[in-house]
C-alpha cells in the first residue's frame, strides 16, 4: 500500500495536525512537501491512546480522499469529535501515542451461508465492516488482535459496534465486509 517512510509522515502530520488545533483552532494546510503518494484517496484511520487506553479513534474506511487530507481530518477528530470521549486537551496532547492506520478497499465477503465467514476472516490480518439496514459499524484489524477475540467474537463485536444484536452477523440481511490495513505508529 504505503512505504514506511510515508506512513512514518502521516504520523507526523496527524500529531502536527492536533497540536495546531489545540493551540489554534486552525486546520493544518497539506503541507508543500507531501509526498505524491499521499495525494491519492486512501481510507485512514487515527487512533489516539493515553496510557495504553482508547481515547479517540475516527476515520474514514472508504479512500473518499487523499490520504494526506483524510489524515489531517480524522486526526483532529480523533482528539475533538469521538462521541465516547471528552475532547483532548493541550495540556493532555503530550501524554498522547497516536497510529494512522492505512486501509485497503474494503471487499464484500460472499458466503452461501453465515457459518462460513467464520473461514473467511483472518485474525490480525483482516478488518470488519458490518452493515445492516442503516447500521453500520468497523472494527480496524487489530482490534481483534489487541483482544484476543476469535472470528465470532470480533464479528459480534463488530455488530455492537454497529448499534446491532450481537448475533446480526449470522442474519442474511447483513452485509460483511473485510479488508486489511497498515498501522504506523
Amino acid at each position: 500500500m504505503i512505504s514506511d517512510e510515508n506512513g512514518d509522515y502521516l504520523v507526523g502530520i496527524a500529531k502536527e495536525s492536533i497540536l495546531n488545533y489545540l493551540e489554534n483552532n486552525e486546520i493544518l494546510p497539506i503541507p508543500s512537501d507531501c509526498p505524491k503518494q499521499l495525494k491519492e484517496n486512501l481510507g485512514i484511520f487515527v487512533t489516539l491512546n493515553e496510557d495504553d487506553q482508547l481515547r479517540g479513534c475516527i476515520g474514514y474506511p472508504e479512500p473518499v480522499k487523499s490520504a494526506i487530507q483524510s489524515t489531517i481530518e480524522v486526526a483532529i477528530s480523533a482528539a475533538t469529535q469521538d462521541p465516547r470521549f471528552l475532547p483532548v486537551t493541550l495540556e493532555e496532547y503530550p501524554k498522547l501515542t497516536l497510529e494512522v492506520t492505512v486501509l485497503s478497499k474494503p471487499e464484500l465477503i460472499t458466503v452461501d451461508k453465515p457459518s462460513q465467514y467464520l473461514d473467511k476472516i483472518k485474525i490480525g490480518k483482516d478488518g470488519l465492516i458490518i452493515e445492516k439496514g442503516f447500521s453500520k459499524g468497523l472494527l480496524l484489524p487489530q482490534v481483534a488482535l489487541e483482544n484476543n477475540m476469535s472470528v465470532e467474537e470480533f464479528l459480534s463485536h463488530t455488530c455492537m459496534k454497529a448499534g446491532i444484536s450481537a448475533d446480526s452477523w449470522l442474519d442474511d440481511s447483513c452485509d460483511v465486509y473485510k479488508f486489511q490495513g497498515q498501522i504506523f505508529k
